[in-house]
């Protein structure tokens, strides 16, 4: 086994933690929304990650995970809103004015 070979199994298992991790962003924003929107009463029709970047959250390096979400206050209507995560952290959810 070469140098070189040692580097890209590192690099593979590295890039596959990582796609792990970003899965488990993408399957906790779920849930929360779920429930989120279950405690408001509302709809949840679907989930969509927008932007995902590593970034430094208070001094550790983690993604940086933005979604966009569609949920129904009356069953007719359709909104979208706003999920912002740090790693597994929920830091910000937006909604706009929406119809009940």
């Amino acid at each position: 086994m070469t140098l070189f070979d040692l580097i890209l199994m590192m690099v593979i298992v590295v890039v596959g933690l990582q796609f792990w991790r970003i899965r488990a962003i993408s399957e906790k924003a779920h849930v929360y929304l779920e429930q989120y929107c279950q405690q408001q009463g509302l709809q949840l029709i679907s989930l969509s990650r927008v932007k995902t970047r590593l970034t430094s959250i208070r001094g550790k390096l983690d993604w940086h995970s933005e979604f966009t979400f569609e949920f129904s206050g009356n069953g007719e209507d359709a909104y979208q809103g706003k999920l912002i995560m740090g790693g597994l952290k929920v830091l910000q959810t937006d909604l706009p004015p929406y119809r009940v």
